[in-house]
Order: C-alpha cells, then sequence, then structure tokens
C-alpha cells in the first residue's frame, strides 16, 4: 500500500505533506478576521458562540474571560494580538483548544510537532517548550481540570503561539468562515452531516489542488455518504468458517452485493458461485485493509467486511484532519513512517526510493506521533535499556536467575539511584540488532535492526517497546549513506563487529511519524487499517454524538 502526494504538479508516493498547511492558514484567518491595514486598525472581535456547552463540546474543559484578559495583560500582548486570541475563544465559547481533562488533544501535539519541526524560534519560549514537554512525557492516566494553573498556562501559551506562527507564515487569508472553524474541533456533531459538508465543500478548492491526497480521501468520502444515504451494505451472515474458489454458498449472493458496493468487484453478479471474479474482488479488498492477499474469505475477513458505512465514514472525516496538520517538505529525502499500515516510505523529491515493513510499538508502549531529522547511523549499536524496562522486566528476572545479564550478554553501567543504568553489548542477540538510526527527539524513539525478523511475516506488526524495527536495515543504511566512504562492504562490516560504531550524516535527512487508518494510494484505492492504539476512537467519542470507533 502506498500513498499519493502531489509535488509541484506532480503525482509521487507518500503520504501528503502540506504545502505550507494551506488549510491552516485559512482556519486562523477565521477565528481572527483581519484587517486589510495592520497599521490603521486591529483585528475585529467575532461574536460569542453560547450554542458551546459542557454537554456538547469537543473538550471538557473551559476558561474564562478573565483569563485570557489576565494573560493578554501580563504577555503584554499588542492589541492585533489580543483581539485575534479574543475571536478564537469567543468561537469556542472559552472551551480550550489543546486540552481535554485527559491531557492534550490530537490537534494539540499534531500543531506542536508541525511548529516544533520548523525550528522558529521567534515564536514560542522556553516556558512553554518545557510544558509541552512535560505535557506530551506525562502519564496517560490523567485527570485534569480547568483550576489547573499548569493546564491554563500551556493552552494560552500555545494559542498565542498558534496565532503567531499563521500571523507570520501565511498572512491574510481569504478563505470563508466555516472553513476556519472546522480546523479545530469545538463541539460534537452528527457524524453523516459532518461528513456530507465535509464532502460537498468547495471553499478550500486551492489547498486541494496542491494536495491530491487529501483531495482523493475526501472524494472517496462522498462515494461512502452516497453509500450510506442509499442504506449502506448488506451483513454477512457466514455458516462456514472458510468460503474459497470453486464453491456454492447462499451467502455469496450477500458477499458479491458487498464487495460490489464498495468498487471491490467490477460487475453486479447474483450468482452463488465463487468463482474467479469473486477471488479476485476478495484479495483486492484484503490488499486495502493491509491483509495477505490469500483470496479466502475466513471469519476474521467477514467481521471486516461487515463494519458498517458509518464507522468507514468516521474514520475516514478523522484521517482527512490529521492530513491538514503535517509540515511541509519542499524537496529532498524524507522518511515517513505510517504506524497503522507498519510500513516505511523511504522518498527523495518525486521519486519514491522504496518502502519497507516495519515492527511498530505494542499497545501500552506505544509509537508516538511527531517529526523529527535522521542525523545519525550507529553500527553494532549498544542498547541502553530503558530505566522503565529495567524496573519491570530485567530486575525480577535477575532476582530468580542470578546469571541472567551474562546470558543476555548485558552488563550493568552504574548502580544509579534506585534502579541500575543497564545496557547490552553488541552482538547477534543485541535487541537493536546490528544498527540503529538516530532522529533526536523527547520519546526515545528510532529506527533498529532485529533479531526476531519472523514478526515481518505477519500483517499486524505492534510488538516493541515503542521504537520502530526495520525489515531491511541495511537496505536503509547503504541508501543514506551512499556517495560518501561508506560502501556496502564496508557497512556490513561495521554491523557485525564487535565494537560500535557512531556515523553522523551530512544532510539529516526529515522523519516524519504518522497515524494514517484511512488513505487513498496511487492506483486510486482506498486503504483503511484497524485502529491499534485507539486514537480513532478517541477522537470519535469528542467529536461525534454517534461515536462508532
Amino acid at each position: 500500500m502506498k500513498m499519493v502526494f502531489k509535488h509541484r504538479g506532480t503525482l509521487f508516493l507518500i503520504f501528503p505533506i502540506m504545502k505550507k498547511i494551506l488549510t491552516l492558514v485559512t482556519l486562523l484567518a477565521t477565528f481572527c478576521i483581519a484587517c486589510k491595514n495592520k497599521e490603521k486598525s486591529s483585528a475585529t472581535i467575532v461574536a460569542r458562540d453560547i450554542s458551546i456547552t459542557p454537554a456538547n463540546a469537543y473538550n471538557n474543559l473551559f476558561t474564562d474571560s478573565n483569563s485570557l484578559n489576565t494573560f493578554i495583560a501580563n504577555e503584554q500582548l499588542d492589541e492585533d494580538m489580543a483581539n485575534r486570541m479574543r475571536s478564537f475563544y469567543n468561537l469556542r465559547n472559552f472551551e480550550f483548544a489543546w486540552f481535554g481533562s485527559e491531557g492534550l488533544t490530537e490537534q494539540a501535539r499534531s500543531f506542536w510537532s508541525m511548529f516544533s519541526y520548523q525550528k522558529d524560534t521567534s515564536l514560542g519560549n522556553k516556558i512553554l517548550k518545557k510544558q509541552m514537554k512535560a505535557w506530551l512525557l506525562a502519564d496517560d492516566s490523567l485527570n485534569l481540570e480547568n483550576t489547573d494553573k499548569n493546564v491554563t498556562s500551556t493552552e494560552l501559551l500555545l494559542t498565542e503561539t498558534f496565532v503567531g506562527y499563521m500571523m507570520k507564515y501565511y498572512g491574510e487569508s481569504a478563505a470563508k468562515k466555516r472553513d476556519m472553524e472546522s480546523f479545530i474541533p469545538r463541539k460534537k456533531v452528527e457524524a453523516i452531516a459532518l461528513a456530507d459538508s465535509f464532502a460537498n465543500r468547495a471553499s478550500n478548492a486551492s489547498y486541494e489542488e496542491s494536495e491530491e491526497s487529501y483531495k482523493l480521501l475526501k472524494q472517496q468520502l462522498g462515494g461512502y455518504v452516497k453509500i450510506a444515504k442509499a442504506g449502506g451494505w448488506p451483513i454477512i451472515s457466514a455458516s462456514k468458517k472458510a468460503y474459497k474458489k470453486g464453491i456454492t454458498a447462499p451467502e455469496i449472493v450477500s458477499i458479491k452485493k458487498r464487495l460490489a458496493i464498495t468498487g471491490h468487484l467490477a460487475t453486479a453478479d447474483t450468482t452463488a458461485i465463487f468463482d474467479d471474479a469473486l477471488e479476485n474482488a476478495v484479495k483486492a479488498f484484503e490488499t486495502s485493509i493491509g491483509y495477505t492477499a490469500d483470496g479466502i474469505i475466513n471469519e476474521k475477513l467477514v467481521k471486516q467486511l461487515n463494519i458498517p458505512v458509518m464507522q468507514k465514514i468516521q474514520q475516514m472525516v478523522i484521517n482527512l484532519d490529521r492530513m491538514r496538520w503535517l509540515p511541509d517538505n519542499e524537496k529532498g529525502k524524507v522518511i515517513i513512517a505510517n504506524i497503522p499500515e507498519f510500513k516505511v516510505h523511504v522518498l527523495d523529491g518525486s521519486k519514491k526510493e522504496f518502502e519497507m515493513n516495519v515492527v511498530v510499538g505494542k499497545e501500552g508502549h506505544n509509537t508516538v506521533v511527531f517529526n523529527g531529522n535522521l542525523n545519525e547511523v550507529v553500527f553494532a549499536p549498544y542498547w541502553n535499556l530503558p530505566t522503565s524496562i529495567v524496573k519491570k522486566e530485567i530486575l525480577p528476572k535477575m532476582e530468580s536467575n542470578s546469571n541472567y545479564l551474562n546470558e543476555q550478554n548485558m552488563e550493568i553501567v552504574s548502580e544509579g539511584e534506585g534502579v541500575p543504568e543497564i545496557r547490552q553489548k553488541p552482538g547477534g542477540n543485541n535487541s537493536l540488532g546490528k544498527v540503529k538510526f538516530l532522529f533526536p527527539n523527547d520519546f526515545d524513539i528510532y529506527f533498529h535492526d532485529t533479531p526476531a525478523k519472523d514478526l515481518f511475516n505477519k500483517d499486524a506488526r505492534a510488538y516493541s517497546h515503542g521504537c520502530i524495527r526495520l525489515e531491511d536495515p541495511a537496505k536503509m543504511a547503504n541508501y543514506l549513506l551512499q556517495g560518501t566512504e561508506w560502501t556496502a562492504e564496508k557497512i556490513n562490516e561495521a554491523m557485525n563487529a564487535a565494537t560500535e560504531k557512531r556515523v553522523a550524516l551530512k544532510n539529516p535527512v526529515p522523519v516524519i511519524i504518522t497515524y494514517y487508518t484511512a488513505w487513498v494510494d496511487e492506483n486510486g484505492v482506498l486503504n483503511f487499517r484497524d485502529d491499534i492504539y485507539g486514537n480513532d476512537g478517541a477522537v470519535a467519542k469528542k467529536l461525534f454524538t454517534n461515536p462508532m470507533l
């Protein structure tokens, strides 16, 4: 499964990286109606939307005008910025934009990742950066309140940064108000009404022309809205554990109708025979959801076929929103890792170089969505075990087996404070394999090799502690170091050495880690993947009056 990306008029394989996040521009301009002449007048303050209440709000935390005005005074904001922020919160009825009681919203994480990737030191400040790092690394079991000064402080500082970012990079926008208001969700809506509005909206045409992937998914959404309004698709009641080519069964008729509705089966067929055309349709469906295409309908596949069309629509709407938060990557090499797809895509400008299967973090050790720059290759690496793994996994094993560290080729580097610092030496059983690829970040996530090669044969590959394991790390190393003294022979030697060797890249390569569960590939095929971390479900509960994810 590949991604489609439009770059300077050319389609190539990549996740949709925004061309200057054009839609984001529009959104701010709606929230903060700009004057035509900044020197003569400031932004007009828009009316407060009192229809937003705690019962229907997207986020369940609210601030008030006193808190905002105190912030404006303390920060000594100019009139234009102050009025833009007042408009921003008036349109939300002072509902928080970036926090719910559970912590940072998906939009907060996405904007901060985009902003951090820009590396603009003129925006934000050290206080906000420190606060955001703490929130990003916070425990998942938060129960925040709007009386928490740290929450309010981060909320308002992040909004100031958001407004400043838009003003600096996108200037004044003539986009319509309704487009901007949709960028950061404000309240729960009926899914079909939102999807119908989304699919038929034409006012962001300039953005869609530059972002082919967004345009294609929006078109597919329109098709699924029509399917929903026509009654959806039939529910398949399976009487057998498996169906394959050659058999005849009454439920084959329903299966054919189901696959014809979504275009996997090209022609209408009411016969009960599992023929060649149906086998090909089943394989196409399997490929579109990330399964190995064997053409056999089993219980697991029937379950996938029976997912309601409204659930698919909600999934598509959520992913369309995600597409608008990615940073611009004008040219050069880029590495895209899509967590639910279990794949990495490597591109150079408009040219797709290669892709490979990956293993990502298992639930509870989620791989984080963020952007970084790969700047170092480490051959025959040590594995410096995270404190959490030492505490939860290694120490209990050491207690039950006094020779455990020797057996695992591990050593204690220092005793530390309560929990020893332990690392695994280079070698065949090293958990990082023979090479790792570093892109500095606060989450201690990187690419690496693995001795557990059998995991790449599975359709679902969420088994790591958070880092991303590469199916062919030697290929990645050779690609990143091409044109240098590091030949294939030298790389192979370094990977199999007994001592660690670190190699800095002269030109760091952008790494973008995404969480797409719905997209359209370069062949025009709509792809879906399982919501392995429950991210879609979390957003759906906040966004829709009738969540199904």
